[in-house]
């Protein structure tokens, strides 16, 4: 797996950091080991030969033998005789000195001299040195300069290469921006060309519905009895009246499954969405009766999972359409079919979208009903909009002309409560998506107190709204009728 990029950079800058101390360190470490010239002791100073010129010539104490006669010169000899050999020994001595200091005072001179020799010498080799050491440390010390001008070099390449690929991705950046415009001039006909898809799929349907409705309401065609020979005929003078088409709301119900359909959401998705519902009549020990069941989609389920269903609707077509279908709903109003079954016969009752499209006197009067009409141990469950979710209110519940009353959740518990159902509870459903509600902003590193409580106060209050205006759009009471 390759390294990523800013990784590869931090890691080479890291080396040359390294690189550069280890340099450094050594080049330092250099310049302290070269000796500093402090100089040589001058060579030992020559032999001192200022007597040895008169030791030479002095050491010779032996005079010459006594020459003359007569007395004085017999008593000289007889002297000479007896002091001689002493003197011989001395004088032996002495030339032996002598020549010995001659050769010391030679042998000094020589290494005098060799001593003068070596000094120049090595002050020649230190001197050398030392101009070595400087240059080698001058030509070291160029290595960082040289570097330099190599990492200039490469720079002006980069600089080259950047100008380069900013020139590349200004094109690139035009071509984009010409490519988004083209794009969004394509998105916008694009969508257009599918909304107006969409509303003419909307009027045909539409139209379809109608046409069904008429047909179903078309009187049968029949010949016009024959007119008696005795009858006189109409006048061509005056128009016969034409007979007044009384109006029939049935006409108009097509109108609202075409509004379901739109707005609501498919029948797939609404038995997706009621599916949660099954697990409270899956005991039921009679029908579930679905109160404006519309097309049906929640008796589809109790079907499906062998619980026995019937519905009834007020809408004809959504009648006719689950007819249509083979499921068992009749066209009746709630408050008057209930008043025709027995007590104690429902194993449960289901109303989705329906207590909202209510008058009050009419809710209270249903609920009664229902709960007389449930077995011990019937469950009740009554979805609506749900109108303290301000999005839900204004995006749904004032679309729909049919609304009457909306039903706060705790509001509709009591009215169940009060009709009977010792047990109720609400249960909130469809939530916001949570990429609609309002988002808290993040306290941005390095900020100070002022600015942490300015962060938590608009947080609090963002919090606040979501919990008025985006929590859950539908909600349902469940109420269970207390067993005998």
């Amino acid at each position: 797996m390759s390294e990523p990029l800013d990784a590869t950079l931090r890691r080479l800058e890291d080396e040359r950091d390294e690189a550069d101390r280890r340099y450094n360190e050594a080049l330092t470490a250099l310049d302290v080991a070269v000796p500093s010239h402090t100089g040589l002791p001058d060579p030992q100073a020559a032999i001192d030969e200022h007597q040895l010129a008169t030791l030479n010539d002095v050491w010779n104490i032996l005079p010459a033998p006594p020459s003359t006669g007569g007395l004085k010169g017999k008593f000289a000899g007889v002297i000479w005789r007896t002091i001689a050999p002493y003197l011989q020994r001395q004088l032996t001595f002495n030339s032996v000195l002598v020549d010995h200091v001659n050769r010391a005072a030679e042998a000094q001179r020589a290494a005098h001299r060799r001593d003068l020799e070596i000094t120049v010498a090595l002050r020649a080799q230190i001197d050398a040195l030392n101009g070595f050491h400087a240059r080698l440390m001058v030509y070291f010390q160029q290595f960082t300069a040289y570097v330099d001008t190599r990492d200039r070099d490469a720079g002006g390449g980069a600089l080259v290469l950047n100008a380069a690929l900013s020139d590349l991705a200004e094109g690139n950046a035009k071509y984009r921006e010409s490519l988004a415009a083209r794009e969004h001039r394509y998105e916008a006909r694009t969508t257009a060309l599918t909304a107006a898809h969409e509303d003419l799929r909307g009027m045909l349907g539409v139209a379809q519905l109608a046409i069904a409705a008429l047909k179903r309401h078309a009187a049968p065609s029949s010949s016009a009895p024959a007119r008696s020979a005795s009858a006189p005929a109409p006048s061509t003078s005056v128009p016969a009246p034409s007979p007044s088409v009384p109006f029939s709301p049935a006409l108009d119900a097509y109108k609202y499954v075409g509004f379901e359909d739109q707005f609501r959401g498919s029948q797939s998705v609404i038995r997706e969405r009621q599916q949660s519902y099954l697990p409270f009549f899956t005991d039921s020990r009679g029908d579930v009766l679905d109160i404006g069941c519309g097309r049906g989609e929640f008796i589809d389920l109790l079907n499906a999972h062998g619980i026995p269903a019937r519905g009834i609707d007020l809408n004809h077509e959504m009648a006719e359409l689950c007819r249509a279908r083979g499921l068992n709903v009749t066209e009746a109003d709630a408050v008057a079919y209930l008043e025709t079954l027995p007590d104690d016969s429902l194993g449960g009752l289901f109303a989705a979208q329906v207590v909202e499209h209510l008058e009050p006197s009419y809710l209270l009067r249903l609920l009664d009903l229902s709960f007389a009409k449930l077995q011990p141990g019937g469950t009740l469950v009554l979805e609506t909009l749900n109108p303290a979710c301000w999005t839900a209110f204004f995006e749904s519940y004032i679309r729909d002309i049919t609304h009457r009353w909306p039903l706060h959740p705790e509001t509709l518990k009591y009215l169940v409560t009060a009709s009977g159902f010792t047990r109720a509870s609400i249960e909130f459903r469809s939530p916001v998506p949570q990429q609609d509600r309002l988002q808290p902003i993040a306290l941005p590193a390095g900020a100070d107190a002022a600015a942490g409580e300015l962060v938590e106060a608009f947080n609090a209050n963002v919090e606040k709204l979501n919990a008025r205006i985006f929590t859950f759009m539908d909600y349902a009471v469940i109420g269970v009728k207390a067993s005998a």
